[in-house]
């Protein structure tokens, strides 16, 4: 039996996973004291994506919310997640503003780390390593996992081996944004993980696509995972993960113990609710097995993106199609992991080949630099007809001579025209100067938000609920009317 730690991820793939990135600080606030009493070794917090949406779309200054929120949890570390070679922005970012995104959050008072690179360009995940550590922050080394021939054990053992290497790198994470760990494969992928872990603990993160990904974390642990990464029950489970009251239950009935102080999960599980039940958004999600996502490997927010796609070329019914050219292309552009930004580049590509009806007669430039080599290498060669076509198309030189800037940091505070502020760099790289000033014209960060619950938002539903009845009585001193439909 083992003693099994809990990393809360509510905040940051809950919400991105059910809400699109649009938690706005308010929805949590009233409940992140709980969370942060609740026994969580880390609770998940920023990603840089979280910071573009909440500009763009909600009007809410990222920084000023961040505070508030690292404010009202002092008692666990909160974790920030960032992707080597552009968690800033969807392309390539330069090192330089790579650098200065992991010392801000540090300097907001981020203390834990995950630090990805979809293709391993390791020296890219330690340099940020060390940026953290200066803070004394915990870093865990991120493979995402994804099924592929090339994607044996041998390729993870190696993965883990140089990750472990690192003195910076404090622990493993297993992350499967496809949820489709079994038990058969985490038998031997996991004991393969641990043999070169170095005695790192290992964390598992597990979308749960497919339904099974709870199932999935009680059978790495008895393979010989420790940090289990899950969210409030109604923030989990569709394209989001397990749910935190699921895993103790089952932990507790396979005899291993926690430090989860279950009286407080019900409160949090409520408020998320009842703020998704006001803002229209989704909780208590469950899908169910779907074998041919085994194929597609699609992360459960690109699922919504690519059926926008295709509502706005009025082709939704082409989506069964779509999904098979995700598979084929995933192929032919030599396996990579399906996670950001390579599920949008195989998505996007897919759903361009059946729009246009003849395969990359249309190519976005990112995909081309994947081709050339600007992300890293490709887990498997490039399909050598695909690569034809990629090279073929008008951009296609251009981007071959043009490799990615490598501006400095005064450079980049010259062009943005930051005069040195750290801070508001990262926004302008992120977002046009106009979302900003939109932003900064919507005033300060709410502290809390309507819901359901509240006497304005009840009075309406009630007047809903009269509109559409039957019959309606009104009563009062002066008058007895009763109205019929």
């Amino acid at each position: 039996m083992a003693h099994i730690n809990f990393l809360d991820e509510t905040l940051r793939d809950g919400q991105q996973s059910l809400w699109g990135m649009r938690m706005q600080a308010g929805m949590a606030l009233p409940v992140t004291p709980i969370i942060d009493q609740t026994g969580y070794q880390i609770i998940s917090l920023a990603g840089s994506s979280l910071f573009e949406v909440l500009i763009r779309h909600c009007q809410e200054d990222p920084w000023a919310g961040l505070d508030l929120l690292v404010k009202s949890m002092p008692n666990t570390p909160l974790r920030a997640g960032c992707r080597s070679n552009g968690s800033v922005t969807f392309g390539h970012t330069p090192d330089a503003l790579m650098d200065i995104w992991v010392d801000r959050l540090c300097a907001h008072g981020l203390r834990s780390f995950w630090l990805y690179d979809v293709l391993f360009n390791i020296d890219k995940m330690h340099r940020l390593a060390k940026i953290a550590k200066t803070y004394d922050c915990q870093v865990a080394g991120t493979m995402l996992f994804t099924l592929s021939p090339v994607h044996d054990d041998a390729f993870w053992a190696d993965k883990a081996d140089k990750l472990s290497a690192l003195p910076e790198i404090d622990s493993l994470l297993l992350y499967d944004t496809g949820g489709v760990l079994d038990r058969e494969r985490l038998s031997t992928l996991v004991p393969a993980i641990k043999a070169k872990a170095r005695g790192k603990p290992i964390e598992m993160h597990s979308n749960n696509m497919l339904g099974q990904s709870a199932k999935a974390y009680c059978d790495a642990v008895e393979f010989g995972v420790t940090v289990l990464h899950t969210a409030a029950r109604s923030m989990a489970n569709g394209p989001s993960i397990p749910s935190i009251d699921i895993m103790c239950k089952n932990l507790e009935a396979l005899g291993h113990t926690h430090n989860i102080d279950t009286s407080k999960l019900k409160p949090v599980s409520d408020r998320f609710r009842a703020v998704a039940q006001a803002a229209g958004y989704l909780h208590d999600q469950s899908y169910e097995y779907d074998v041919t996502s085994l194929a597609t490997q699609i992360p459960g927010g690109m699922m919504g993106t690519l059926r926008n796609q295709l509502i706005q070329q009025n082709m939704l019914d082409k989506l069964p199609e779509v999904l098979e050219e995700v598979a084929m292309v995933r192929r032919e552009l030599g396996y990579p992991g399906m996670a950001t930004p390579f599920a949008q580049l195989v998505g996007t590509v897919a759903v361009l080949n059946i729009v246009t009806g003849k395969r990359y007669s249309a190519v976005p430039d990112e995909v081309i630099q994947y081709a050339v080599g600007y992300y890293g290498e490709p887990p498997a060669p490039i399909d050598g007809e695909a690569m034809d076509r990629i090279m073929s198309a008008p951009r296609a030189a251009e981007i071959r001579a043009e490799p990615p800037e490598q501006p400095d940091r005064a450079e980049l505070h010259r062009r943005h025209g930051t005069h040195g502020d750290d801070d508001e760099l990262l926004l302008r790289a992120l977002v046009p100067a106009a979302d900003i000033e939109r932003m900064r014209k919507a005033g300060p960060v709410a502290r809390d938000y309507p819901t359901l619950s509240s006497p304005e938002l009840a009075q309406v539903q009630k007047l809903i609920r009269m509109a559409n009845a039957p019959l309606v009585q009104i009563k009062s001193s002066m008058l007895d009317l009763t109205l019929r439909r």
